[in-house]
């Protein structure tokens, strides 16, 4: 039978590391008597990120005397007490290959069920000092478990453990820890896992993904089905591709056609997609920056659209200094900001140059004259600044069920033109009149603040957060769980001597640095550019650091559990072979 061996709590603490500031909960220490455990957590203790710790769902972890065992031995150690791997609960017995999702447990006074391994994070291997701890708990199938609190009540060291009833789906925790973060997942286990209740909903979420990737033969998704292809890229790196064409929209905004040199037809992309060029000046370079297609791909062309910056030498020279005829390098459409298939109601929403994405949905729209509702609407300065008022107005003419609302932020007076413009911006009131349906699929583009406010004016109509579908030019949010929110600063070049390493370049946030070792991976590299940056593990399992590789090539100084999609790199494990193009 097995037993609690001890009860370790500890409150949310600030701990330095790595410069910055982490708000965790991982310092626990064993505690004598009884303690009450409540719906959320034991008396005493709390949680520094409640994200992916804590709460109902998770409101116990457990871990293993035999997984202290083995770790002592695989990592020569002798200095680790009951708490170090951030449990509350240190157990003589239930072995991460035995007990399921889903069972139940009596413990003193209180009652819980399994309902889910621990989340992978880099905090446990903070607290270890063994940085790589997030991916050898996954790699040797020790991960531990988190309990749900059935009924409270107190418990103390010494308690014996009885199992009260078995998990539905009989999936243990070491199998389904392994659904999620390693290769040669069985499809058939992915669906098991789906059926149990007791399965919180975050891993719900993240197998229903994985089981849609791997579909039982006669699924949707299967040969022959319909499951959405991965966004790949359909030819490597960076291409040249002739300016075929430069047309001025607005005094600020100029269109560039580009075509291949050869005259052959360019590769179709998908509506809301961008390319990366990458220019060459004498005065600056090399410089990469990605650009909508504002336009559906005709005849084999692409169009992309640039708003001149005041001190953008990159859009500067395309305004000033770019011919017909010029060659540029780019990289093949990618994106996964895109208009999908349905047969629902569709709102494109954008703001400025925004509005570059959703134009070439609706073009594509347009093109079929697509039976679904059309909802536009689009934010500009005022009528001489509105890129392509004509264009889109014409594109909604062709479509059955199409509205649209302009809005002009400093025009005196929109006046009656044949469409529909009010001063200010969008609220909920000057959108009562466009009908918007609460099933509607939104894609909204264009500065942070509009997309915030306007997704929030969507939710109050009712549509669903899952549904409204954002894109943003500039550096994706940061996800650095539990690291302390500090002043923003502007991306820029890293501190200290340069490196004489082969170039990155950071996409997304114009920066193009030499690479030096004394960054460690990618990540680290653009942590000291003060790039937003997207991670959790730090060691190659969870996958959240992964970014599009534009160009180049890299090597993974600790090897990942499981490859990312191809197109992508770990960055949190990963060095340059060559110069590199990131996404990031």
């Amino acid at each position: 039978m097995a037993t609690l061996l001890s009860v370790n709590v500890g409150m949310p603490e600030d701990v330095s590391w790595q410069g910055r500031t982490v708000r965790t909960g991982a310092w626990k220490s064993p505690v004598d008597g009884p303690r009450t455990v409540r719906r959320l957590n034991v008396d005493g203790d709390g949680q520094g990120d409640l994200a992916g710790h804590g709460g109902e769902i998770r409101a116990v972890l457990v871990y293993q005397l035999q997984s202290y065992r083995y770790w002592q031995k695989h990592l020569g150690r002798d200095d680790l007490t009951f708490g170090i791997f951030g449990e509350n609960f240190t157990v003589d017995g239930l072995p991460d290959d035995e007990v399921c999702i889903g069972d139940r447990y009596r413990v003193g006074e209180a009652e819980f069920e399994v309902t889910q391994p621990r989340v992978t994070c880099y905090r446990v291997g903070m607290r270890l000092g063994e940085p790589a701890m997030a991916a050898l708990l996954v790699a040797h199938h020790r991960p531990g478990f988190y309990l749900r609190v059935l009924t409270e009540g107190r418990v103390r060291a010494g308690d014996e453990i009885t199992l009260t009833r078995k998990g539905p789906g009989e999936l243990s925790v070491a199998d389904t820890d392994a659904l999620l973060y390693l290769p040669g997942r069985d499809p058939e286990k992915l669906r098991r896992a789906l059926d149990i209740p007791a399965l919180s909903p975050g891993w719900q979420r993240s197998l229903r993904e994985l089981a849609a990737a791997h579909p039982a033969p006669g699924r949707p998704g299967a040969p022959g089905g319909t499951r959405r292809p991965a966004d790949v890229p359909v030819w490597p790196g960076f291409k040249p591709l002739r300016v075929a064409r430069i047309v001025r929209e607005t005094p600020a905004v100029t269109s560039v056609h580009l075509s291949a040199p050869d005259g052959m037809p360019l590769p179709e992309a998908r509506a809301g997609q961008y390319l990366s060029v990458r220019l060459f000046a004498g005065d600056f370079g090399p410089a990469v920056r990605s650009y909508s297609l504002s336009r559906a791909p005709a005849a084999g062309a692409y169009r992309i659209s640039v708003k001149r910056e005041a001190r953008g030498r990159v859009s500067g020279y395309v305004h000033e200094r770019l011919r017909p005829g010029d060659l540029l390098d780019v990289a093949a459409p990618r994106g996964t900001f895109v208009l999908e298939e349905g047969t629902g109601p569709v709102v494109l929403a954008s703001a400025g140059i925004g509005i570059t994405p959703v134009l070439a949905m609706l073009h594509q729209l347009a093109a079929v004259r697509d039976p679904r509702p059309v909802r536009w609407i689009h934010v500009a300065h005022d009528r001489a600044h509105h890129a392509f008022a004509a264009e889109s107005h014409a594109l909604l003419a062709r479509l059955p069920d199409a509205r649209e609302q302009l809005y002009y932020t400093a025009e005196a007076d929109p006046g009656p033109d044949g469409r529909h413009a009010v001063r200010g911006r969008p609220t909920a009131a000057s959108l009562a009149d466009l009908g918007l349906s609460a099933d509607a699929d939104a894609y909204l583009c264009g500065p942070p603040a509009f997309m915030d406010d306007l997704g929030a004016v969507l939710r109050e109509h009712g549509l669903r957060p899952e549904r409204i579908h954002t894109e943003r030019f500039s550096a994706l949010p940061a996800v650095n769980p539990g690291v302390m929110p500090a002043t923003a600063v502007r991306p820029h070049p890293p501190s200290g001597p340069p490196g004489t390493g082969p170039l990155i370049t950071f996409a997304r946030s114009g920066i193009t640095t030499p690479w030096s070792p004394a960054h460690g991976s990618l990540l680290e590299l653009a942590e000291a550019c003060d790039i937003p940056t997207r991670w959790s593990c730090r060691t190659g399992v969870c996958h959240t650091c992964a970014t599009h590789l534009v160009s180049g090539g890299i090597t993974y100084t600790t090897p990942p559990l499981e490859p990312p999609e191809a197109g992508t790199v770990l960055v949190c494990c990963s060095a340059p072979a060559t110069e590199v193009v990131l996404d990031l």
